[in-house]
């Protein structure tokens, strides 16, 4: 038996369905002319067992000749890539003990064969206009697009409240930093204001992918507000990360972490690799100069490196003269007049905006 390919990602699948590609306008027709239709999208070796009878087409794919052949009964193949339609007016069999949650027949087969074969299938309702996507064990109903516009530029405003309130716990923290008088609660106040502005995007993200063209306005919405997000938010877990703890592995522990369990200090905390009671949060940390660093402009990731690895804090760095910064290797007298400049402007515009 063949091995089954990997399953799709969620928004992979939505990106070829969304509007503005041949695919959707096909089916934009096909619920237009409420015909109905069931679609399977999948590589032949795994989808043909399921199937019986029908046409051999082995076309060209085109949104008219989408809609032509739903008008028949039964289902369309269409190759992985949806650039030929292959078979048309099909007589799908999945095994039948596969469990399912639909009740009417086409949708039934739909799901069935989305995890018998891991193809994409698409299932069109006749009567209710509504189009259900199935991929493995994954369901997913396409909403209209006013409705999506609407969400996404609810999202979107959410997205623009948490970005705010991350700003300011960052730029408190940057404060801190330079002060020497940073606790872990801080550091956990960023990280979890980090990754809900992560979380966030995340949602958005699918709604542009469901959007298609219609979604560019959201799209670059979204990319002014998640500018140096992602990028800082590593910058301070490799800054705080406990010596214990790898910070790929506090990042993707992290990542993982669901909405109830982020709004938990301690468990943050935990991800980070220190775990005891409440009063764990008030313990005093030293960031090592990652974030801070990374903020001065052309100074490559390889000299920062260097520099947290000869001088192990951020304290140390700012206290360090030219010379010892020059002995740094791949530094010299130019770049390490660059990086004090640097250090002194971040150190009195953190200043300023902690207490404006």
């Amino acid at each position: 038996m063949p091995e089954r390919r990997k399953p799709r990602t969620l928004l992979g699948t939505l990106e070829r369905i969304a509007p503005g590609t041949p695919l959707r306008q096909g089916v934009d027709h096909i619920i237009s002319a409420r015909t109905g239709a069931l679609v399977v999208i999948g590589d032949v070796e795994h989808v043909m067992p399921v199937c019986d009878g029908g046409f051999h087409i082995d076309a060209p794919f085109n949104a008219q000749r989408l809609f032509e052949l739903a008008k028949m009964d039964g289902a369309i193949i269409l190759n992985e890539q949806i650039d030929r339609i292959l078979w048309a007016n099909v007589h799908l069999q999945p095994d039948a003990s596969l469990p399912t949650t639909e009740t009417g027949m086409r949708h039934r087969t739909a799901e069935r064969v989305a995890k018998q074969t891991s193809a994409l299938v698409i299932s069109i309702s006749q009567r209710r206009d509504v189009v259900s996507i199935y991929q493995d064990k994954q369901k997913w109903v396409l909403s209209d697009i006013p409705v999506l516009l609407d969400k996404a530029n609810q999202a979107i405003q959410t997205l623009q409240r948490y970005r705010d309130r991350l700003d300011q716990v960052s730029s408190n923290l940057s404060a801190l930093e330079f002060e020497d008088l940073v606790t872990l609660m801080d550091v956990v106040n960023v990280v979890q204001r980090g990754a809900m502005v992560q979380q966030v995007a995340t949602e958005i993200e699918r709604y542009i992918s469901e959007l298609g063209t219609e979604g560019r306005l959201v799209q670059m919405q979204l990319d002014e507000l998640m500018v140096n997000v992602v990028d800082d938010a590593v910058m301070v877990v490799r800054d705080y990360v406990h010596p214990g703890t790898r910070p790929r592995d506090a990042i993707a522990d992290l990542v993982a972490l669901g909405n109830e369990e982020l709004l938990d200090l301690l468990r943050v905390a935990k991800s980070l690799g220190y775990d005891g009671p409440m009063q764990i949060l008030d313990q005093s940390v030293r960031p090592k100069g990652y974030r801070q660093l990374r903020r001065i402009p052309r100074l490559p990731v390889s000299v920062i490196e260097r520099i947290v690895a000869r001088f192990g804090s951020l304290q140390a760095i700012v206290g360090a003269s030219a010379d010892e910064l020059d002995a740094v290797e791949g530094i010299g007298p130019r770049r390490a007049e660059a990086i004090r400049d640097g250090l002194a402007k971040l150190k009195e515009y953190n200043w300023l905006e902690r207490f404006a």
